[in-house]
């Protein structure tokens, strides 16, 4: 009994420094080989904490995910898994991937045939269930933002057993009626071929600016710095509009979701311009069961005066979900 004691007073007098390790957002990245993709990832936390999976949205890295965001989800005793969608960032195809026109298949979608994308959200669902395989992770939570809460939706439906809890941000049902974003932006994200590092760069904070709540002025500088950082990581503007396909090509969502029996956290922008609010309405009213959270002034990124109202929703929602999975991470 003494040195338990003695245990738990030395951890009590533990510098905070001490700890920082443990969430290090900067560890390496790996590699994990899944078929005919192979998806790059990093593992920040300890391994045998209760695994919570980040999907990121159309075109976004796993430098999307704001390390100080990261880091909050890790001191909350999470093991924080972010990686890049196959198309994007450091990910590679085992094959050459498959070919696809873009603006063909925009014009088939406005005209209301179907589009033949070169995969489905659902294969992209798949890689994620197959990321973790790889790590060897029975049991975890599932965040993603955007067109990462969609590939969730299809995740938290393919493996129910396997989806602790779900939280949408900034997400879709994928239903015919609800509002469309404007047409202009819809041009900014469909942009993506450029001639110079410089005009990709410049277009990538046009889209960043475009996808920002007219409430927060945006620092141009900053936004082109964010742009370097990505286009210098990787730049694949093929693989983006591959992306864009998966999505276009994807019904709508409801049947799916009415069936759905996982514990959802729905959170939205009263600002975002990409998807209006009524997406995340939508969303939160055909999953029995779910919360829904609306943040005044969000729009459609992760801008600094919003990363706390963000956590604010999401934080207590996911430690009231937290669970011990601890003999479950080697199975």
């Amino acid at each position: 009994m003494r040195a338990l004691l003695v245990l738990f007073f030395f951890l009590l007098s533990v510098p905070a420094g001490f700890a920082q390790p443990r969430c290090d957002t900067h560890v390496p990245v790996q590699r994990a080989e899944l078929g005919e993709v192979s998806l790059v990832y990093q593992s920040v936390g300890a391994p045998r904490d209760p695994a919570l999976l980040l999907v990121m949205g159309l075109g976004g890295q796993l430098i999307h995910w704001p390390d100080d965001v990261v880091e909050a989800l890790c001191r909350q005793g999470f093991r924080v898994i972010r990686y890049d969608n196959r198309d994007v960032g450091l990910s590679r195809w085992s094959q050459q991937p498959p070919a696809a026109n873009l603006t063909v298949e925009m014009l088939r979608y406005k005209l209301g045939l179907a589009v033949a994308a070169p995969y489905t959200l659902t294969d992209m669902a798949g890689d994620g269930l197959g990321l973790m395989d790889a790590l060897q992770i029975r049991q975890f939570h599932v965040l993603g933002v955007s067109m990462g809460g969609m590939i969730a939706q299809h995740m938290a439906a393919m493996a129910p057993d396997r989806v602790r809890s779900l939280t949408l941000v900034m997400s879709s049902s994928g239903a015919a009626g609800l509002p469309a974003p404007a047409p202009a932006l819809v041009a900014l994200l469909a942009r993506r071929s450029a001639p110079s590092r410089e005009v990709a760069i410049e277009q990538q904070a046009d889209l960043l600016a475009a996808l920002g709540s007219p409430q927060v002025p945006d620092d141009r500088q900053a936004l082109l710095q964010q742009a370097a950082a990505a286009y210098d990581r990787a730049f694949d503007p093929e693989g983006a509009k591959r992306q864009i396909m998966a999505i276009l090509a994807e019904p709508s969502r409801v049947e799916l979701l009415d069936q759905l029996r996982v514990p959802t956290l729905v959170v939205h922008g009263t600002a975002d311009p990409l998807l209006p609010v009524m997406h995340g309405v939508h969303l939160a009213a055909h999953i029995q069961g779910s919360q829904l959270r609306l943040i005044p002034g969000l729009a459609h990124r992760f801008q600094e005066p919003f990363k706390a109202p963000l956590l604010g929703a999401v934080l207590p929602y996911l430690q009231a979900h937290r669970q011990d999975l601890t003999h479950l991470a080697g199975l």
